[in-house]
């Protein structure tokens, strides 16, 4: 079956995202500390602080995002109701950030983006949640009541 590969690969990719954006988070606050940037007058130590907490909260939330595909691969079972959920709301993040990026940074982040979209929604649809149930043999009739 493609179902266990697609759900580590769509794992794995997240956890790699979650650090490149912590990494990029963190050259951000750097480069906004070094120059003493700031923005609408705001004080350049909270963009600092802001671009790291961003940075952290963003990378924990795609850590947890990764865990949901990783567990599903490793039990080989469909997510449940709100991993799918949390992984639908990951898959339209990307979307949207996908959108954007095309505009502010370019195609090549758009193509990544897309990419991990895929992978997301590949690993929703791989996973059928209508498994048959166990069913019972039906050699007697049963009686009415």
């Amino acid at each position: 079956m493609v179902r266990r590969p697609v759900a580590f690969v769509t794992a794995i990719v997240l956890f790699v995202e979650a650090v490149g954006i912590v990494l990029v988070n963190g050259i951000l606050a750097t480069v906004a500390g070094n120059q003493r940037m700031s923005l609408a007058g705001m004080d350049p130590d909270a963009m600092v602080t802001g671009t790291w907490v961003m940075g952290g909260v963003s990378g924990v939330l795609l850590v947890l995002c990764g865990l949901i595909p990783l567990l599903a691969g490793i039990r080989d079972r469909a997510p449940g109701r709100v991993g799918r959920i949390t992984l639908i709301a990951c898959a339209v993040v990307h979307g949207v950030l996908g959108a954007l990026a095309v505009g502010l940074i370019g195609w090549a982040a758009f193509a990544f983006l897309m990419a991990v979209l895929a992978l997301i929604v590949l690993t929703l649809v791989v996973f059928d949640r209508s498994e048959p149930e166990a069913v019972e043999p039906t050699g007697a009739a049963p009686e009415p009541v």
